[in-house]
């Protein structure tokens, strides 16, 4: 999809001489609008899931929180933790943490204040059968702080890679796409953002567009590279 988009967003630049983004420019752009159009995702879902309590929507095409949930679950990962004291390392491209477990039990996550209130009591005081654990900038601490060796797990939510548009050479002083070069990433996105990630990095980019510019320009791409073919 990368080179569809990109394409796409050329036809547009190009149109009435508005000017050109470079690959290195277009790839910083691209990441930017993926990672915007992905933050939706997540708000939207939040905010789905509140309107489907108050029974807002549907089911099938119009289970809105069913059908964004199938979009953020692609970047759903389960990892064990490394341990480094007094942390577990958190893995360098989580979002949002799910849940994170010990020996397949689900510790809970409490704030800095509470664990010491937790700590501090026999009654409540975390031990192997109910883990805590508290996240701080460097790392989560799992209490009790006997569990130090590499059995947490945690299911969390990825940051979307960042989108590589590749390419080996220069044909008539224009890069040439090549998807096969080792940095090569598409767009983690669906299909359907298609047209969000073209305004937006238009947007990026100081153009101003209208959507029905990104449509008429991709078919005028589709257009060109049929004939190209024939």
């Amino acid at each position: 999809m990368i080179n569809d988009v990109r394409n796409t967003v050329l036809s547009i630049i190009s149109k009435d001489n508005r000017g050109y983004i470079t690959p290195d420019e277009f790839n910083l752009f691209a990441k930017q609008a993926q990672l915007e159009i992905f933050e939706q995702y997540i708000y939207s879902y939040s905010n789905s899931i509140n309107k489907q309590n108050a029974r807002m929507f549907g089911e099938g095409y119009t289970d809105v929180p069913k059908n964004i949930g199938e979009v953020i679950d692609e970047f759903s990962v389960l990892t064990t933790l490394t341990y480094s004291i007094p942390y577990f390392l958190p893995p360098v491209d989580y979002y949002y943490l799910e849940r994170v477990m010990y020996n397949n039990i689900e510790a809970e996550k409490v704030s800095q204040r509470k664990i010491s209130a937790l700590l501090n009591s026999n009654l409540t005081a975390p031990d192997v059968s109910y883990p805590v654990y508290t996240l701080q900038e460097t790392g989560l601490i799992v209490y009790p702080t006997t569990i130090t060796s590499n059995v947490i797990t945690a299911q969390y939510i990825r940051y979307p890679k960042d989108p590589v548009w590749t390419y080996n050479s220069i044909v008539a002083g224009q890069p040439v796409f090549n998807p096969s070069n080792a940095f090569y990433q598409d767009f983690e996105l669906p299909l359907s953002d298609f047209s969000g990630l073209v305004v937006k990095i238009l947007q990026y980019a100081g153009v101003s567009i209208r959507e029905m510019e990104v449509v008429q320009a991709a078919k005028s791409e589709e257009i060109q590279e049929s004939q190209q073919k024939q």
